[in-house]
């Protein structure tokens, strides 16, 4: 429930309509279903195995598989930092329009009522600190309950929660949806959407909208994945755990078509234009073309309800999967509990989010940020990461083979191929094209400045610091200082560093289980230390018999 609260989130409802009418209509499923299978789900379950192997946050989980690994999880981190930062400016702004949709506060004139009297969006894009306080207070509460349902824990916090909301997500937008679909005009809506062009499927960039629209809605290089598969129980069934997620996403993006749709046939046969006419996504759609329908048609407030409700829940359950990652992350690093956890993240995180976007700049903010952050941060991050475990580091046999001791559906080399392969070519393709389109274009039309500054240097910034915080050891109160519930991926000729002296710890009975290396996140926390924590490895003892355990285990 808790995977599936975060990868369905805000980009299935405002996303995924416009994207399949773009390319190809009913055509775009053929290309979408092929991404699902070849880079989706592989990488879905690429996170299950690193996470539920090692047994760690995404820092930690990436250092235990090799030392020199661990900024990936950092990287991951950071990113998380800046999209829980504006992410919550978004849920806030769905929240209000839930409560305006009682009493179409928005008027006849739901673009200048969103961009001027709520948002009140300044003529000048330089941040300033001009505070609107019904986006403020919006926007306080938001951290509020989230600090709230972080603090109560794994269990009682974040399942206790996705258990509830994740259904009655569900519930109310397909009661939206059956509400959209006897509007006037749905018909023609659906047809739109449906209606297939085959000749979109001779084009490159179909097929890459298809793989980056998989890609960003499975939560897949996040860290998100990773860090949730490390509580799950040694017995899970990981691959078939994946394919409901990736199929349960898909289905509500498709889902979510229908919908959307649905009312923009209905507003465009009120208007008397074609549906391509009104058609629009992202936070157009949401705040500005969806209340515009709302107004006009019949129970037209409680659709507006169901509507940004639904988009209320999606967003806030991708939130807590966002943040749990930098919780688990600083837990992990300074030895902390929960609740200490919980107060070092949110308080300084939900700091930085009301300084920065309930302004009348943050909209500019927002949409450079999330821009940059997406396609410069989690395509980098996941692109470098399929190429260092597949390639430079060798960790796929093994993270097969541990997929396979727990679960029913078995992989082998074909998710290995499209790992290494199908996810390196689409991944590499997506930051080229993004970045050759933004160095020559520039972005939003932006100044150069503000896109240098807020774009290309906050996305640079979150790998430097990802490498630094990397190279700060680990104390002996962190988890970090305890024994690994699997041994690492080493080279016995590029590693000798740390395979000398025999550095890679002998297993005690109780790490392992059934043959298999494993330790659960509860019962470590009496063991001794990794043995790269802290200390430089020694150069004495003899190296053989370390690396053929790690050839062993390989």
């Amino acid at each position: 429930m808790a995977a599936m609260g975060s990868a369905i989130g805000l980009g299935n409802i405002w996303r995924f309509p416009y994207i399949a009418y773009e390319n190809g209509g009913g055509a775009f499923m053929i290309p979408y279903l092929v991404a699902l299978l070849s880079a989706g789900l592989p990488l879905l379950m690429l996170d299950y195995a690193v996470g539920h192997r090692y047994r760690a946050s995404a820092p930690l989980s990436y250092r235990r598989l090799h030392p020199k690994a661990e900024f990936l999880g950092w990287w991951q981190l950071c990113i998380c930092f800046v999209i829980a930062a504006y992410y919550g400016v978004i849920i806030a702004w769905a929240g209000s329009y839930t409560i305006f949709s009682v009493t179409e506060a928005w008027g006849d004139d739901a673009e200048g009522f969103f961009m001027g009297q709520y948002l009140q969006v300044a003529d000048h894009v330089a941040p300033g600190f001009d505070f609107v306080p019904q986006v403020l207070v919006g926007l306080a509460l938001v951290w509020v309950v989230l600090l709230v349902v972080m603090a109560l824990g794994v269990q009682r916090g974040i399942g206790r929660f996705n258990v509830i909301f994740i259904p009655l997500l569900l519930v109310m937008f397909a009661a939206m949806v059956i509400i959209a679909l006897t509007l006037d005009g749905a018909a023609s809506g659906l047809d739109a959407l449906f209606t297939p062009d085959w000749s979109a499927l001779s084009d490159s960039t179909v097929w890459m909208a298809a793989y980056g629209q998989i890609f960003f809605s499975l939560s897949v290089g996040f860290g998100i994945m990773v860090t949730y598969a490390s509580y799950l129980k040694r017995k899970s069934d990981l691959t078939s755990t994946a394919l409901v997620v990736g199929f349960a996403n898909s289905s509500f993006e498709i889902l979510a078509g229908i919908g959307v749709f649905a009312a923009l046939g209905f507003m465009a046969t009120a208007s008397g234009v074609g549906v391509g006419d009104v058609v629009s996504s992202g936070i157009g759609l949401a705040f500005i073309a969806f209340p515009t329908i709302v107004s006009e048609a019949p129970l037209g407030g409680l659709l507006g309800v169901l509507f940004f409700g639904a988009l209320t829940f999606a967003g806030f359950t991708s939130l807590i999967s966002i943040v749990e990652v930098i919780i688990a992350g600083i837990q992990d690093k300074l030895g902390l509990g929960r609740l200490a956890g919980t107060l070092t993240v949110v308080i300084p995180l939900a700091a930085a989010s009301l300084l920065l976007f309930p302004t009348t700049t943050g909209l500019n903010l927002l949409d450079i940020t999330d821009a940059f952050v997406n396609n410069f941060g989690i395509v980098a991050a996941s692109l470098v990461a399929v190429i260092l475990l597949s390639s430079g580091l060798s960790a796929l046999p093994g993270l097969r083979d541990h997929l396979n001791a727990v679960s029913a559906f078995k992989v082998g080399r074909t998710w290995m191929i499209f790992i290494g392969g199908v996810a390196v070519v689409v991944l590499g393709y997506t930051i080229i094209g993004q970045m050759t389109t933004v160095l020559a274009e520039g972005y939003g039309g932006f100044p150069t400045w503000y896109v240098m500054t807020f774009g290309w240097g906050m996305a640079i910034a979150l790998v430097v610091i990802s490498v630094i915080v990397s190279r700060i050891p680990w104390s002996k109160r962190s988890r970090g200082a305890q024994p690994s519930p699997a041994l690492p991926v080493l080279d016995p000729g590029v590693d000798q560093k740390y395979l000398k002296g025999g550095l890679i710890p002998t297993l005690t009975s109780s790490a392992v289980v059934d043959g298999t290396p494993w330790s659960d996140r509860d019962s470590d926390k009496e063991a001794a230390a990794e043995p790269w924590a802290g200390a430089e490895p020694t150069e004495t003892g003899p190296a053989e018999p370390a690396a053929t355990r790690e050839e062993g285990t390989r």
